[in-house]
């Protein structure tokens, strides 16, 4: 029994769901799912069809991709409409999502609280002394832009920093309401620290990465592992005793298909233990770990 952790496989071609349907079997398993699996709710669905069958437990927070509204329809769902109605797809098949209940692993590597969180981002991943209105003018100086100024609305909330904040509020009474001494694995689809936060291809990119609000939560909420992706950077990283685990796939382009997708599961339970300061791991990983 082992848990595993993915992101960002970006779903979208026939080619792309064949290369899912090859992923063998976990039986005993339990699976993360990062964010940005499919680029639509369809194909999220059928994301969720394939991969129900293979693991044990399916575990899912939403990524950007995910929570766009491309349909020009006035009916189509927008910003926590959007949310909820992906919620309720993965509910049908059975997916624990942020709003259930968090399952408690009791496998390999101790009990722990397995917490999937979406908290989205405030831009406040940004140069000090840069103001907020300034960000997306500032990031396009260098071919910096997000496509989620355009698609992923925050409605009802005035903007998308709003719905942050309230998600944050929500989300760390929950987290403070877990039994004391209880050890967690955090789930996010955006780091939850800013200095993990190291794409070199686009360094400006980093407003739409996360907030500083999440820095201490680690600490805070007992975290043996800090599980994320959206960088399409994979990395391990260890700061104050915790494990962070960028675990994205990427675009076809960034992964060798020849491994296949299974290649790139990342075990967070039970895991490796933490290194001595001369052998820590820390930066992109190109191959399957």
């Amino acid at each position: 029994m082992r848990l595993y952790a993915i992101s960002d496989l970006h779903l979208a071609s026939d080619a792309s769901f064949e290369r899912l349907d090859a992923l063998p079997g976990h039986p005993e398993d339990w699976l993360i799912l990062a964010g940005d699996i499919a680029e639509t709710a369809d194909g999220l669905d059928r994301a969720f069809t394939a991969l129900a069958g293979k693991f044990a437990r399916l575990i899912w927070v939403p990524g950007n991709h995910e929570l766009w509204t491309r349909a020009r329809s006035p009916t189509a769902p927008r910003g926590a409409g959007r949310y909820e109605s992906l919620v309720a797809l993965a509910r049908r098949h059975g997916v624990t999502t942020p709003e259930d209940p968090y399952p408690i692993w009791t496998g390999p590597g101790d009990e722990h609280a397995i917490a999937p969180l979406f908290l989205l981002y405030d831009y406040s991943f940004r140069p000090p002394g840069l103001p907020i209105e300034e960000v997306v003018a500032w990031a396009a100086e260098e071919s910096a832009v997000c496509a989620d100024e355009l698609l992923l609305y925050p409605d009802p909330y005035p903007t998308r920093q709003d719905w942050c904040r309230a998600r944050i509020e929500a989300t760390a009474r929950r987290l403070a309401a877990l039994p004391a001494g209880l050890p967690t694995v955090l789930v996010n689809h955006y780091p939850l620290r800013r200095d993990l936060v190291r794409i070199p291809r686009i360094p400006r990119f980093s407003p739409w990465c996360g907030t500083v609000l999440t820095e201490d939560w680690h600490r805070r909420f007992r975290a043996t592992v800090a599980v994320s992706g959206h960088l399409h950077v994979r990395h391990t990283d260890w700061r104050d005793g915790t494990r962070f685990e960028e675990v994205s796939l990427g675009y076809p382009y960034q992964w060798e298909q020849g491994y296949g997708i299974g290649a790139y599961l990342r075990e967070i339970l039970p895991g490796p233990p933490e290194p001595t300061p001369s052998v820590r791991v820390s930066g992109q990983r190109a191959g399957p770990r």
